[in-house]
């Protein structure tokens, strides 16, 4: 590659993040549908021009190869493709819990990146945090360039990276079980349950906008929304009464990234 620009991929696996990454990256133009060729155990939905097959095309390598299998098909995917992709430019891995050492014992590649998506990319809008400690800047440029479309892309220390993917790649579905239980709420009060969902999800995405681009922190925005002694102020003293959502949510990230070091020490 002369410039940062990535051009054949072959992605192993392709389910619902994978899928999302690839819709995005070909509707943005940054991917050419034409240069790419999944490996899925059954074929999938996919963009036109992609090819899809059980196994790696014949010929030469190409510039990036995605791992986007289940992290627990890590050995077996390895043991059928490791010699057939050693010595590819960038080997990116989007498994959770899967370290880069664990992906090197498995797998030779000039540059290995980990990469740890959330949903939301498929409309431009997820997060992307990166980890390529061993890997060059021409490397990481490629990969950062190629995930610009994605949303926010962010690179982060090893030892940070199961609570990124804690907070950022799980994040969403926490999120929306709050837009549920918020709607419930509402219901509660009398609210037809299809009007309370449509005003919960049409709320959630109105304030985080703005608190996107607002010049003051959301915890500001929460204090600004409540009048000292109205409403929004008694909602907000339940949740911050002896620190309950604050606890909840720490328990809840706290979960999560446990869960991720157990997959990381299962998969060394």
């Amino acid at each position: 590659m002369t410039d940062a620009s990535i051009g054949r991929i072959w992605m192993i696996g392709c389910g619902t993040m994978g899928g999302a990454m690839l819709r995005r990256w070909i509707d943005s133009g940054v991917v050419d549908a034409r240069t790419v060729d999944v490996v899925n155990r059954s074929d999938r939905a996919l963009p036109d021009g992609v090819r899809q097959a059980r196994d790696l095309p014949d010929g030469a390598l190409p510039d990036l190869v995605i791992l986007a299998m289940k992290p627990q098909q890590l050995d077996e995917i390895a043991a059928r493709f490791a010699g057939r992709i050693a010595g590819v430019p960038i080997l990116l891995s989007i498994l959770a819990g899967v370290e880069e050492d664990a992906l090197a014992n498995r797998f030779s590649a000039d540059a290995i990146v980990r990469a740890m998506p959330n949903l939301p990319v498929a409309i431009g809008k997820g997060v992307v945090a990166l980890d390529g400690a061993g890997t060059d800047v021409a490397a990481r440029a490629s990969v950062e360039q190629l995930m610009q479309p994605l949303g926010l892309v962010e690179w982060v220390a090893p030892a940070q990276f199961d609570a990124v993917t804690a907070l950022a790649g799980s994040g969403p579905a926490f999120l929306y079980r709050f837009i549920d239980s918020l709607a419930r709420a509402g219901v509660a009060q009398g609210l037809p349950a299809d009007q309370a969902q449509r005003l919960a999800l049409a709320m959630v995405e109105g304030a985080g906008l703005l608190a996107a681009a607002a010049d003051v922190d959301p915890a500001t925005l929460a204090d600004r929304v409540a009048s000292p002694g109205g409403s929004t102020r008694k909602g907000l003293d339940v949740l911050d009464a002896d620190g309950a959502l604050d606890n909840v949510l720490r328990d809840t990230i706290a979960a999560a990234t446990r869960r991720n070091a157990e997959m990381a020490a299962a998969a060394r």
